[in-house]
């Protein structure tokens, strides 16, 4: 017995919307500590790509403190701002605009989460705080990068919170490698816990 054909449909236009509206909205909040760098950034590396290449409307209130955007007449997936909203989210979170743009443009599957060093160990202050850091970044970023590059992730270490860009999956790896070496694992223990899963993602597929 053949199998019916998987449907194809094409992508919903801002008109299509089944609730009628014409416009969809989303609003993305400007934390103080992200503002000067916002309005450095802001015209060839936030307005530009998002305006130009995804076509979605943007603007800074600056009244409200936060970035505005909205589809557009001529936006041709309305999917598109979503794409865009998370683009400036993971931007806020300090994440480099280079690393995380194309992803964001290109990928439907992207996610982004983030961990509060004390929610894994609560007795984290002062030096024990500063050593788990050096611990999940290693000399010069070693240890981190090791991490990003296993796991197809991007992070970004802020104090005690810890940001991470990429698949559902890879997030949850590089978390669980992240909580090991803030409980005080070695460098060593994650290095061979992530060839380990790299090898069974390459038998995997």
């Amino acid at each position: 017995m053949e199998l019916p054909r998987k449907p194809t449909f094409q992508p919903i236009q801002p008109n299509d919307v089944s609730d009628g509206a014409e416009l969809q909205f989303c609003f993305v909040p400007v934390p103080p500590n992200r503002r000067t760098p916002l309005e450095k950034a802001w015209k060839t590396q936030i307005y530009e790509p998002i305006r130009n290449e995804m076509k979605i409307d943007i603007r800074m209130n600056l009244v409200a403190k936060r970035v505005e955007l909205k589809t557009m007449s001529d936006t041709p997936d309305i999917s598109n701002l979503y794409k865009c909203s998370s683009y400036v989210q993971a931007f806020m979170l300090c994440f480099e605009p280079e690393q995380v743009r194309e992803a964001f443009f290109k990928y439907d599957n992207l996610d982004m989460s983030s961990l509060d060093m004390q929610d894994v160990k609560r007795t984290l202050k002062g030096d024990h705080l500063t050593r788990a850091i050096g611990r999940i970044c290693g000399k010069g970023g070693k240890i981190k990068f090791m991490i990003e590059n296993a796991t197809k992730t991007r992070i970004v270490v802020a104090g005690n919170k810890i940001h991470f860009v990429g698949t559902h999956d890879a997030i949850k790896i590089a978390k669980d490698c992240v909580c090991r070496l803030i409980m005080g694992s070695p460098a060593a223990k994650i290095a061979s816990r992530l060839r380990t899963i790299t090898a069974r993602a390459s038998e995997r597929f």
